[in-house]
């Protein structure tokens, strides 16, 4: 994928992506973590969506502007578990624990961000497997396997062979949050689409689904700020 930089302070990195199916160009800026993408025809020349982009510079800047900032996760710094804000702090103590409302990391931790990141996908694994047995116990189905990933386009998905794969940030989330997903692609390994027959399994499961989607409408891209590479 090419990448053209429209100058700005600071400068701004917009992705091309060449697709025979285009028709024209099309401007996205993803609410996950703010990264610009043009798409458009492979005849398109460069200068053309150079051209393009110049145009829509105003707009660019103005969308990327009420974008969240990203924070840093190191000491003092605040993150949310299930739903709760949390504060960064160091501690004399191995590992990871969480307390009145801040979470402790070892003096001794070589990288405060990993750490927690760790500890916040041991605690999401153990959350989703729960959540996933017992619906998969409720519809009578198993599942092959369970997978954490920190996607950016999906926080769930379900494999035509029963491999349920997450997102760990939902940990982060309001704990009905990580139990609509859960059913939502439990769900999956009964009717594998989106079909009306999908929507009532997984009301079935979690009857008030819907306001859990509105949640993550509103309100997932912001647990994509937090950048754990510290």
């Amino acid at each position: 994928m090419k990448q053209i930089f429209l100058p700005n302070n600071p400068e701004i990195s917009v992705q091309i992506r060449h697709s025979a199916r285009a028709r024209r160009l099309s401007l996205r800026i993803s609410s996950l973590d703010g990264k610009v993408t043009l798409s458009g025809p492979p005849y398109v020349r460069e200068s053309d969506y150079m051209a393009f982009i110049r145009d829509k510079e105003d707009w660019i800047i103005k969308n990327l502007a009420v974008m969240p900032e990203k924070t840093l996760v190191a000491a003092g710094a605040v993150l949310v578990y299930r739903g709760s804000p949390v504060t960064v702090a160091m501690a004399s103590q191995r590992g990871v624990r969480i307390a009145g409302g801040a979470i402790y990391v070892a003096r001794t931790s070589r990288s405060i961000g990993a750490s927690i990141k760790g500890f916040l996908k041991s605690q999401a694994r153990d959350a989703l497997a729960h959540a996933s047995d017992r619906y998969a116990a409720q519809l009578g189905v198993g599942y092959s396997a369970l997978v954490l990933r920190d996607t950016r386009s999906r926080w769930g998905s379900c494999s035509s062979q029963g491999q349920l794969m997450y997102s760990w940030r939902l940990i982060m989330a309001p704990p009905y949050i990580l139990d609509y997903v859960a059913a939502h692609e439990v769900a999956h390994l009964i009717e594998m689409n989106h079909s009306r027959a999908f929507w009532n399994v997984v009301a079935r499961l979690y009857p008030d689904y819907e306001k859990a989607r509105e949640w993550l409408r509103s309100h997932g891209p912001m647990l994509h700020r937090y950048d754990f590479d510290t």
